[in-house]
């Protein structure tokens, strides 16, 4: 159970990620040569608990993946050229990871309810 539960515990910080990206999947610079928003992508590594190995956040990086070019010579954050960087988050990207965290969160509370329920099964036989 103390395995499963840093699994949730690392799968809730996964969640949070995505969710800050898809707010600022928008998000540009406010002057012109600024950087908008850089995508964000949770490390993870293995961690020793009771005797087995759990998984636990070791680090948020920024993803170095290019940024997207727009043309928009109007927005404040345009360069000489008119064209505006925009984030380099996918939204349909960060979708897909956002429900594979929910999946992989949802399996581990049902390790843990399995064993608990194991646990009180147990309990119950050995009153008898």
């Amino acid at each position: 159970m103390a395995v499963a539960a840093t699994a949730l515990r690392a799968q809730q910080s996964r969640m949070r990620i995505i969710a800050e990206n898809i707010a600022n999947a928008q998000s540009t610079a406010d002057t012109a040569g600024g950087a908008p928003y850089r995508r964000q992508m949770p490390i993870f590594q293995s961690q020793e608990v009771d005797g087995a190995t759990g998984v636990a956040l070791a680090e948020v990086r920024p993803d170095q993946a290019p940024f997207r070019m727009e043309y928009d010579p109007s927005h404040p954050a345009a360069n000489a050229q008119g064209y505006v960087q925009r984030p380099n988050v996918d939204t349909l990207v960060e979708a897909m990871d956002m429900r594979e965290a929910q999946r992989a969160y949802e399996a581990n509370l049902n390790v843990i309810e399995t064993a608990r329920a194991m646990e009180q099964r147990t309990l119950d036989l050995l009153k008898r």
